[in-house]
Formats: structure tokens, C-alpha cells, sequence
């Protein structure tokens, strides 16, 4: 698979993550009345797991048994909790600037801010996911771009 296939995947599982998260995001705060930074917390949780999977699977195709499972998944927790952290203050920020705005202005901005960090992060992630945690230089040539 060439670098050029590995983006564009690797982009389309992070734009269904993020409708993922973005969806639960609105629905936890608009609908259930969960504050924004815990609701930013369990959004980006629920989108976490169908991401590694997806990439694994789909974006650096492995074959059974290649690669360190549990290095694999510490090392994308921790990359994507960072953005958490991060999406989570940004969230949280602008839902006390946005406290007054309407539930219309709240749906967008919130998910607006989420989407700032991830997609401010999803250049790293990507070149850490290519270059470091799916690089295996073990597997057969034809799975090599």
C-alpha cells in the first residue's frame, strides 16, 4: 500500500471516529445534560477502540501474530489520550465562554473545538502511527508500501 492509500485511509477512520465522538459529544451535553469536559472525556473514549482497530486492520493491514499487541495498543492509548487532555481543556473552555449561546451555537462550537486539537494532532499521529507503531519491518513485501 502506497504512503498516499495509507493517508487517505488512515483520514477516513478519523473522520468516523470523530463523527463518532462529535455525536456523543452533542448528545451527552445537549441532550443529557452531562458538562461538557466529562462528556468530552467519554466521547473521546467510545471512539478510541473502533480507531486502533480500524487502523490496525485497515490502514496498516497486519497478518496474525505480526506486531506487539499490547505495545501497539499502550503506546495509541497514550497517543490518544494526549489529544483527550488537550480536546477536553479546549471543550471545557468553550463551553463556560459559550455558557449563554444557544443549543444550536453549543452543538457546533463544542464539537468544533474537539475537532481543532484532533486535527492540529492528527499529523503526528499519523507519522507516529507509519513510522514507529505500525512499522514492521518483518512483514512480507507485498503488505510493504
Amino acid at each position: 500500500m502506497t504512503l498516499a492509500q495509507r493517508v487517505a485511509r488512515c483520514f477516513s477512520v478519523s473522520v468516523g471516529t470523530t463523527l463518532l465522538s462529535a455525536a456523543i459529544l452533542v448528545a451527552l451535553t445537549l441532550g443529557a445534560g452531562v458538562p461538557a469536559g466529562a462528556a468530552n472525556v467519554i466521547a473521546v473514549c467510545c471512539g478510541i477502540g473502533p480507531s486502533y482497530v480500524a487502523n490496525r486492520r485497515w490502514v496498516w493491514p497486519r497478518l496474525a501474530g505480526n506486531g506487539n499487541g499490547a505495545r501497539e495498543v499502550v503506546a495509541f492509548w497514550a497517543l490518544s489520550l494526549a489529544g483527550l487532555v488537550a480536546s477536553t481543556f479546549a471543550v471545557a473552555r468553550v463551553a463556560a465562554f459559550g455558557a449563554q449561546w444557544s443549543a444550536s451555537a453549543r452543538a457546533i462550537a463544542l464539537p468544533a473545538a474537539n475537532l481543532a486539537v484532533f486535527g492540529g494532532l492528527w499529523i503526528v499521529q499519523f507519522v507516529v502511527l507509519d513510522r514507529v507503531l505500525f512499522n514492521d519491518h518483518h512483514r512480507p513485501k507485498e503488505l510493504v508500501a
